[in-house]
């Protein structure tokens, strides 16, 4: 089940308000009203901003805020992307949460963009994993749709992938066959995809009904290719494992039809913005 983004928004105010804001309640007057505007120090492409208008939502219902700009979308050094106004304490107590899933959503979506531009390919769908920070995968992974990339399963229970861990703990590789014929008979929509990291494994994978992908993990471009050929009509191909900006151009080259990169949401540089309060 998808974590609900509430649940997510009241957990990080918890940790950081706690009990409340002391700096606030001693440096500013209760009464105090303020203008506030959310900056982008970078270009980037967006993500998040539902979820950063939210949180201040949460924290003062009367504040008002407005969204410049949409996920999805470019920004440059400079640009405005919300502007806040109403009580200061208020815009103040949201400023680091609000601020953090920003800045986290969107390294996200401008470093898909980033692998989507540079692997020049409408053909190749490049994908995320499941490899997300706990609780965040939800809002991790429409980032990842922000950018131009598209979604892996969400989870265990949504999609078959048996890895090369699942074949050594059956230790039984001819049961495979076997296996899948029952996922079909139980969960006919499920898709199912099979790791392979040799030739060899493609081959046989190949003459099993019932796969719908092959996931060539760490293979070279040549083998790559050669997968794709093996496999043309009968399967699609997705390539895994040391895809970098600077390669992942060949690899769409190859003929797959996706590129899987855990990078998009496990290393992604958090992108600078900063919320500048202007007294009224």
């Amino acid at each position: 089940m998808k974590t609900d983004t509430a649940d997510l928004i009241a957990i990080a105010l918890a940790e950081d308000i706690g009990k409340g804001d002391l700096t606030s309640e001693f440096f500013v007057p209760e009464n105090t009203k303020a203008s506030a505007r959310i900056i982008a120090r970078e270009r980037a492409v967006l993500a998040g901003i539902k979820t950063a208008t939210e949180v201040f939502r949460r924290i003062d219902r009367s504040l008002k805020v407005e969204a410049n700009c949409n996920d999805g979308q470019e920004v440059k050094l400079g640009d405005v992307v919300h502007e806040l106004r109403g009580s200061a304490r208020s815009i103040l107590k949201g400023e680091r949460v609000a601020l953090n899933f920003l800045q986290h959503l969107s390294g996200i979506a401008t470093l898909t963009r980033k692998f989507v531009v540079a692997a020049a390919n409408e053909h190749v769908r490049i994908l995320d994993t499941r490899k997300t920070i706990p609780g965040l995968r939800a809002l991790e992974k429409a980032a990842v749709v922000a950018g131009g990339g598209g979604n892996h399963r969400f989870g265990l229970f949504d999609m078959v992938l048996v890895k090369d861990n699942h074949l050594v703990a059956n230790a039984q590789f001819g049961a495979l066959g076997e296996a899948i014929r029952n996922i079909r008979r139980q969960h006919p929509a499920v898709r199912v995809e099979v790791e392979a990291d040799r030739l060899e494994q493609v081959h046989a994978f190949l003459e099993i009904d019932g796969i719908d992908v092959i996931l060539l993990d760490n293979m070279t471009p040549a083998q790559i290719r050669e997968a794709v050929a093996l496999g043309k009509n009968k399967a699609q191909f997705e390539a895994s494992g040391g895809i970098t900006l600077k390669n992942v151009r060949q690899i769409a080259a190859t003929g797959v039809d996706y590129i899987s990169i855990g990078a998009l949401t496990h290393s992604p540089r958090a992108i600078d913005f900063s919320l500048e309060v202007m007294p009224l």
